[in-house]
């Protein structure tokens, strides 16, 4: 009997021992019991049937990272960028995580790059490349709902990074190159255009100012001629006298030129300009 007693005390302390479980800070364990879910096992120490009841599952409660690998995305033009993401989901439901989807963390990487292709695909490269926060922002929205469906909370959805692909981006740099040429053309262009505009109008504004000076100096000049035959109605001496000095300076002009050799003058100066002035 007193064997047997023995025996007794050591299998419940064996048994006692096995059905001890000690959960570390940071996880939550679920424990099964004849193949059915039975309890979470918190953080703390624990006691647990070794007989009928395991832990099946040890689940973390911290904030799980997941890094979603680069992919090609199809714009809404036709243009291929290289896009990733990084996922901060935490699980707030350890029954639904474990029993609602086969693996919580793959499917969310995958939801993830859906839903990215999805977004991206809807626009245009410029926009995509432009519009981080954006995509970001619909992106956690289009997955909130399926992962509260598992158990999960999502934190927050963060891009990477989103670039052309080689072959685009070189041919964005050759577009690029062309567009500057483009606008170094049109400005050359722009600007011959209005240096001929401007010297037109230079152009226009001196023959103005030639015609003006023209006619203000046949204005002067009738103005003198009138004066002059206003002068010479009742005595002609004024006239004679200035004929004779012009018709002098001219001779003397004619005199020092380098190219006259002769210089024939009339007998009766003061007789010639008379004849002038009185038309004999």
């Amino acid at each position: 009997m007193a064997i047997l007693l023995y025996i007794l005390i050591a299998l419940v302390a064996i048994a006692i021992w096995k059905g001890i479980r000690i959960v570390p800070q940071g996880e939550e364990w679920v424990v099964e019991r004849l193949g059915k879910f039975n309890a979470v096992l918190s953080p703390g120490l624990h006691v647990i049937n070794p007989v009928f009841s395991r832990v099946s599952y040890r689940v973390t409660t911290k904030d799980i990272i997941l890094d979603v690998p680069e992919q090609e995305v199809i714009t809404s033009d036709n243009a291929v960028i290289l896009t990733n993401a990084i996922a901060f989901i935490k699980v707030t439901d350890i029954q639904r995580a474990v029993y609602g989807i086969e693996n919580f963390r793959e499917a969310m990487r995958n939801m993830v790059q859906t839903s990215l292709r999805s977004i991206i695909g809807g626009m245009e490269l410029n926009h995509a490349l432009s519009s981080r926060d954006r995509i970001k922002s619909e992106l956690k929205r289009a997955i909130a709902d399926e992962a509260l469906d598992w158990g999960l909370t999502v934190k927050s959805v963060e891009i990477q990074d989103i670039k052309p692909s080689p072959n685009m981006q070189q041919s964005m740099e050759m577009q690029a190159a062309a567009e500057r040429e483009r606008i170094a053309l049109v400005t050359k262009s722009e600007g011959q255009k209005q240096a001929v505009i401007l010297n037109a109008e230079a152009r226009l504004e001196a023959a103005r100012k030639d015609a003006e000076a023209q006619e203000v100096a046949a204005k002067a000049s009738a103005e003198s001629i009138r004066l002059i035959a206003e002068a010479v109605k009742e005595n002609n001496s004024s006239a004679t006298f200035l004929l004779g000095d012009r018709y002098i300076q001219a001779m003397r002009q004619l005199s020092t030129s380098e190219n006259s050799k002769l210089v024939l003058l009339p007998g009766d100066l003061v007789g010639a300009v008379k004849a002038l002035v009185s038309g004999k």
